[in-house]
């Protein structure tokens, strides 16, 4: 199997499955084993993780048409993007260079409470301060960075091999 039908496969949403899960565990880690309680923006950032991660089963699990991996790759870089914006924000506050704060309340609408319904994943614990140091002097915030930053570019560059694949397919076809 070569690497571009590696990436336009079901694999690739096993991809962002396994890397969602892995995120996600790997907060709840640091949570409840080494005692540091997410922030507002922290839980924003799960958020965006959990979409990666509930996305690529769909796209794993979906027909392989166009129009569907399509719309996973949509969903996938919207995400990606979405936590590259909740990085950044918490890269900037621990900084000291960015304008804001955060708050105990999540603020999501009723219908959409998920720390309500998810307390022990999404439940905001702390306010946005800094984020813990992963490994050799690199913060959660710039690890979320750097992996949101990689994989909405893998996102964005699997889907333009596709849209390239599918129309040189749709000219063949005139």
């Amino acid at each position: 199997m070569s690497v571009s039908n590696l990436l336009t496969s079901r694999w690739y949403g096993a991809l962002f499955a396994l890397t969602g899960i892995t995120l996600l565990l790997a907060a709840l880690f640091y949570q409840y084993e080494l005692g540091d309680d997410p922030c507002q923006v922290c839980i924003h950032a799960r958020l965006w993780v959990s979409a990666w991660a509930i996305t690529g089963p769909i796209i794993f699990f979906a027909p392989q048409t166009f129009a569907i991996r399509s719309a996973g790759h949509l969903a996938l870089f919207i995400a990606g993007a979405g936590l590259a914006e909740r990085a950044l924000y918490l890269y900037r506050l621990e900084n000291g260079v960015g304008d804001g704060s955060c708050e105990f309340q999540l603020g999501m609408p009723d219908w959409f409470a998920v720390d309500r319904w998810l307390p022990w994943l999404f439940e905001v614990r702390n306010l946005c301060s800094y984020t813990p140091e992963i490994a050799l002097g690199i913060s959660m915030a710039e690890a979320l960075l750097g992996i949101a930053a990689a994989l909405t570019l893998l996102t964005a560059v699997v889907w333009a091999v596709e849209c390239g694949a599918w129309l040189r397919q749709d000219e063949r076809a005139l």
